[in-house]
């Protein structure tokens, strides 16, 4: 994996079979899909796995996320807010936003750097006032995910031991992670990322609006 500026690895030659290790097997079989491996909460490894990729996005982040409690993802993804040079698009769920440990996260976020916790994040809800249950995103335009794992410990199963699951007070949801490359797929989520993104953010500003003239 070719490293860039202070060394952080770039996605630009990334495949799947990086992520084979972070699997039960610790590997792929040989008919597995290039462009396609869909990674079991309880199973394999999905914190290491959204992790390891969060953290070499060095152009671009396109995230909505349903669920958003993770210290470290959340580290990655506002590395990537505060950095001028990634484009950063991040929507959460405003019903979500409200929970203790999400809403310790969001004014942690908000107090260390407010314009880019301004500019970049935007908490709401999808285009016809429903709940924002997207739960995935895009990095540098090479590598997508998308499934049902919320971040979360028991969501994701953060508890893994030495390559298993398992630990001190482990929990794992069945939730599943869908991890992509092929080109189509990655250029239709994008733009619908940049959707929800707007949705929320106009739906937000028309609440604002709306408490004004009241």
């Amino acid at each position: 994996m070719r490293k860039t500026r202070a060394g952080v690895q770039s996605l630009q030659r990334f495949t799947l079979e990086d992520l084979a290790p972070f699997t039960k097997e610790g590997t792929f079989a040989a008919d597995a899909s290039r462009d396609f491996h869909l990674f079991y909460v309880g199973r394999d490894d999905v914190h290491g796995i959204l992790k390891y990729l969060l953290a070499r996005a060095t152009t671009s982040l396109y995230l909505n996320m349903f669920g958003y409690d993770d210290e470290e993802l959340n580290q990655e993804c506002m590395r990537c807010a505060c950095d001028s040079s990634i484009t950063t698009v991040i929507t959460l769920d405003k019903s979500q936003s409200g929970g203790k440990h999400e809403k310790a996260i969001l004014d942690s976020d908000l107090a260390k750097d407010p314009v880019a916790f301004n500019t970049h994040v935007v908490l709401g809800q999808s285009a016809t006032h429903q709940i924002s249950h997207t739960k995935g995103g895009v990095l540098d335009g090479r590598v997508g995910f998308e499934g049902s794992t919320n971040w979360s410990a028991s969501g994701e199963g953060t508890f893994v031991v030495k390559g298993q699951p398992g630990g001190p007070r482990y929990k794992a949801q069945n939730n599943t992670l869908a991890v992509f490359t092929d080109p189509d797929t990655i250029a239709r989520f994008t733009a619908e990322l940049v959707a929800e993104h707007l949705a929320a953010r106009a739906g937000g500003q028309a609440r604002k609006r709306a408490r004004v003239r009241s």
